[in-house]
This record gives C-alpha cells, sequence and structure tokens, in this order.
C-alpha cells in the first residue's frame, strides 16, 4: 500500500502523482474511485503499462467501459481503509507532524497484517 499526505481540501487527483512517484514495483492495475477519473491520469497509467479500473464521472464526455468484476475488489481496499480507521489515531489524526501521523498508520498497518496472518 503506497500511502502519502496532503491538505484535507486537495482533489484526489492532486494528490496521485506523489504516490506513483514511489519507488515502489510497477502495479498492474489501478483500483481506484470517480475522483480519480482524469485524462491526464488515465494516459499516464496506459503509458506506463497500467490498467486503470477507474468509474467515469457523470460529466465525462468520453465513454469510458469499466471491468465491473475486478471493480468489486476495490471493495477490499475500503474495508482496509476501514479497519485502519478503527485505531483512533487514524482516524482523527491528533498528530502534529506528518512523520508521526505516519508512525501511527504504519503501526495500524503493521497490526492489521500481523492479525490476518494469525487467522
Amino acid at each position: 500500500m503506497r500511502t502519502d499526505i496532503t491538505p484535507g481540501q486537495t482533489s484526489d487527483y492532486l494528490g496521485f502523482d506523489r504516490v506513483m512517484d514511489n519507488n515502489l514495483p510497477e502495479p498492474i492495475v489501478l483500483l481506484a474511485d470517480k475522483g480519480y477519473d482524469a485524462d491526464r491520469i488515465r494516459a499516464e497509467l496506459h503509458s506506463r503499462g497500467i490498467r486503470p479500473v477507474i468509474p467515469m464521472r457523470k460529466s465525462r464526455k468520453r465513454r469510458v467501459g469499466l471491468d465491473w468484476p475486478l471493480y468489486w475488489l476495490r471493495n477490499l481496499v475500503e474495508r482496509c481503509f476501514n479497519k485502519l480507521k478503527n485505531a483512533r489515531g487514524v482516524a482523527t489524526r491528533y498528530d502534529k507532524t506528518a512523520e508521526s501521523y505516519f508512525g501511527v498508520v504504519n503501526i495500524s498497518s503493521i497490526r492489521l497484517w500481523i492479525r490476518h496472518l494469525s487467522i
């Protein structure tokens, strides 16, 4: 999972470049919500060989298809975020610095991962 912090009023597609510039392995598919439906994002994903699975906004003039069975897997991602937000420090962001907030997110993620491995 790739994470980054942006101001609360920042749109999703503005944080896309910061998250995708990590030095992690390239994904094969990007499952995202309508906030990432922009021609620029779709073009960049296609140029990098990544398959975008992003539903269209209602205002989109050029229609784009969607692989619904694959998009339904996004439910797993949303449930992961929901479980992360069960940690009070992640949901409310009481930390004053980005580094300490990242620490809380990382600790909560490790806790979820360990819990998943022990099942």
